[in-house]
């Protein structure tokens, strides 16, 4: 019992004097979304300050957000880690499949935005950061600005227009039903203006035996442009810094996927990978991450 009361006590005196951890709100659309601001010691309006999107139906205190915000406030970053409502009103933890799903892509991208301009509020030095489908969300809402109002952008396994193909040829393996006939029946409801529709799917997502509205189903299956997060990325002026894990078998092709972006920007993306790590960068993959990030935006001061 000894030894855990010492531990507790030298983990307590880990967190730098000064530091802290604080919940916000924020209405977006009509819905309270939830964030968590860490700031290190040293907190003041020239501390870089990383606004960080969660992966699918993933959340804020998810490992991967967590560990490397942590890391990041002990290398004197703030972060700010976000919730995606995903159509609810104070969403916590992963997403219910009991649950109904209305919501689509465009949602997170105006959720980020929101954030952002909060973020902005706090600090001059603001970065975007994605994790994997919350990379390409990053993606989108950069895209989406002519000149976005963030300092640069860090996207960590980000999700690649494969990964998204490989996702829709694999449904009827996965769920026991062709894809193409419940795309069709969901987009001619969009068409004819009925995108609120409810639908059941055999599968959505992750989720089996989903029931779903038209436009969600639409949104997360139906092919676009803003799924490739590369091109999307080769359109921005921005510094940005793409993470790949070596033995990422949830996007395996994101140092391919990049790769040609990179080459050509003039140094603009710069692609790094993380030997070893998985998609979900555990414990001190954590570190590394932060300290790639933490150089990243001491190249872009």
């Amino acid at each position: 019992m000894r030894w855990l009361m010492g531990l507790a006590v030298l983990l307590l005196l880990a967190r730098p004097v000064g530091a802290a951890e604080q919940e916000l709100e924020l209405s977006v659309n009509g819905r309270t979304t939830l964030a968590t601001l860490r700031t290190p010691a040293s907190m003041g309006p020239d501390t870089p300050l990383v606004v960080m999107t969660h992966g699918t139906l993933a959340h804020k205190d998810m490992e991967v957000i967590q560990g490397v915000a942590k890391a990041l406030e002990q290398r004197g970053i703030a972060s700010l880690a976000h919730t995606l409502s995903l159509g609810l009103d104070r969403r916590k933890g992963m997403y219910d499949c009991a649950v109904r799903h209305d919501y689509v892509t465009d949602d997170a991208v105006t959720e980020i935005g929101a954030w952002i301009a909060k973020a902005n509020s706090m600090s001059r030095l603001v970065f975007a950061f994605g994790h994997s489908r919350g990379g390409n969300q990053v993606a989108r809402y950069l895209a989406a600005n002519d000149v976005p109002p963030v300092a640069g952008a860090v996207l960590l396994a980000p999700v690649t227009a494969k990964a998204e193909a490989d996702l829709r040829a694999s449904y009827a393996q996965t769920y026991g039903k062709p894809l193409e006939s419940l795309l069709e029946k969901a987009a001619k409801a969009v068409a004819a203006g009925r995108g609120g529709e409810w639908m059941d799917a055999p599968g959505f997502i992750y989720c089996r035996n989903a029931v779903v509205t038209a436009r969600s189903f639409v949104s997360f299956y139906g092919t676009d442009a803003g799924q490739d997060t590369a091109a999307l990325m080769a359109r921005t002026k921005l510094p940005v810094l793409v993470l790949a894990a070596t033995k990422d078998a949830v996007v395996p092709d994101v140092t391919a996927s990049f790769a040609p972006v990179a080459d050509s920007s003039g140094g603009r993306l710069h692609l790094d990978t993380i030997e070893d790590a998985d998609h979900f960068f555990r414990d001190l993959f954590a570190e590394d991450v932060a300290d790639r990030i933490a150089d990243f935006i001491k190249q872009t001061r």
